[in-house]
């Protein structure tokens, strides 16, 4: 009689950046013949289903399963401090009651959630592997967060004492006490929050049997040394076609559009699910792709402005002027659009999937991140260590002009030495996943302990 497959459960936090690389990593898990059950919450799966019913495909091989995030129907979910609170009250048993009727053998889980799952899992003899979705770089620094506030950058409520750069180490980002992974919007309490939180999760890093992030060693060879007890199983990706859990339905005609472009001539915008432009920086924005005179695809979300927003008249004035040059899209398949030959740079809020999925493609970058959570590191990667794009900079009054989006596109587009780089940096990263590969060996390693 047959030996039943390890069963796996994978659980992301609620946010696209989370669920894509945790649902690439599923892919992967099943093409070994492992069984998964990917677990969100319930307003997260109820996006992932629609997205998918939308696009009238399946998610093969991977079970998809719900549970409640401890919110009611009414309460504001993009109040973080509320949906920590509820989700700390209810996980822990949730899981314990998904590993009871799974019957799972391992969890991986994203490191984010750890001190809300970890211990639950090891308590019904479940191994856990940690997975990170971001750099490196960024998690070995969470590692260090007591000799921080030991050496006087932050106090005990992860708020900065001193406003500096921190270097730990040559070649890689230095830690900017103002840009921290807590440093999210919604005051000092929910910061607090949140730093209480990654204080917790790093202590439940002790319960995981093994920690991987999407990574790859040639990326961030210093912080692997510095932490080598992070394994980079990156950059991952799932074969086209499959789906990577999208929140929104995605625009297929963009990818027909590229089509009939030349080689390395369009630009591609986008900046991920969370980003909010105020109106005016909207329009500077818009009208600096314009004075570009070159091809662009650009990713604007129904969310994308705050407050009234843009006036349609306005919008539909612009589409009409770019009409035949620039393509506008609600959302798309990113790692296919990044993949494709007309695309020859990425306008970028610098979120880790779309670093390491432009790293990926050889795409240089133009950086215009929005300071949160991780961007800072990532930009600093980009620009100042991997030297592979360039960061747009706002004036005085914080906005970014029209004449800075064009002209930083055209340095960037312009520079061979960042292209040279970016394809040397695509190079590193295909070898890191070929056969003997760094990654390649890794995630072979990984696969070799969850069947164990």
């Amino acid at each position: 009689m047959a030996t039943a497959a390890p069963h796996v459960m994978v659980l992301p936090l609620a946010a696209q950046g989370h669920v894509t690389p945790l649902m690439e990593l599923s892919h992967r898990l099943v093409e070994h013949g492992l069984e998964v059950t990917f677990v969100c919450t319930e307003p997260t799966h109820a996006l992932v289903i629609d997205a998918l019913r939308l696009r009238e495909t399946t998610v093969e091989g991977i079970h998809l399963v719900s549970m409640p995030d401890g919110l009611a129907d009414g309460d504001d979910r993009r109040d973080l401090g509320k949906v920590l609170d509820a989700l700390s009250r209810c996980m822990p048993g949730y899981v314990e009651e998904l590993v009871r009727e799974k019957k799972v053998t391992w969890l991986v889980a994203d490191a984010n959630l750890g001190s809300l799952c970890f211990e639950a899992a090891k308590k019904l003899g479940v191994r856990v592997a940690s997975f990170f979705p971001a750099s490196a770089a960024c998690l070995g620094t969470l590692s260090r967060i007591p000799q921080l506030i030991e050496d006087g950058f932050f106090d005990d409520k992860g708020f900065p004492k001193r406003r500096e750069a921190v270097e730990l180490a040559p070649e890689m980002p230095p830690v900017y006490t103002s840009h921290m992974l807590w440093s999210v919007d919604g005051g000092p309490e929910v910061q607090h929050v949140v730093f209480q939180l990654v204080c917790r999760n790093t202590e439940a890093a002790s319960l995981a049997d093994v920690v991987v992030c999407n990574s790859f060693l040639e990326a961030e060879a210093t912080a692997f040394e510095l932490f080598p007890d992070i394994l980079p199983i990156g950059p991952l990706l799932a074969d086209p076609g499959k789906p990577v859990g999208q929140f929104l339905p995605e625009d297929t005609r963009c990818l027909g559009w590229l089509n009939a472009h030349p080689v390395g001539s369009v630009v591609y915008v986008a900046f991920g699910t969370s980003t909010v432009f105020e109106p005016r920086q909207f329009r500077e924005l818009a009208e600096g792709l314009e004075l570009t005179d070159r091809p662009f695809l650009w990713v604007v979300r129904p969310d994308f402005t705050s407050g009234a927003g843009i006036s349609k008249a306005w919008f539909d004035e612009f589409e009409g002027r770019v009409a035949g040059k620039g393509m506008v899209v609600s959302w798309c398949s990113q790692q296919q659009v990044l993949a494709h030959r007309a695309v020859a740079c990425f306008v970028s809020h610098c979120g880790w999937n779309s670093t390491m999925e432009g790293v990926r493609n050889g795409v240089p970058f133009l950086c215009w991140s929005r300071l949160k959570v991780d961007q800072y590191t990532n930009r600093s990667y980009i620009c100042d260590i991997w030297r592979t794009g360039l960061a747009v900079s706002p004036g005085e009054d914080g906005a970014v002009t029209k004449e800075e989006v064009s002209t930083k596109l055209e340095q960037v587009m312009g520079d061979h030495g960042i292209s040279e780089r970016a394809r040397m940096l695509r190079d590193a990263a295909r070898r890191s996943l070929g056969e003997g590969g760094s990654s390649y060996e890794n995630f072979k390693r990984f696969i070799s302990l969850l069947k164990e």
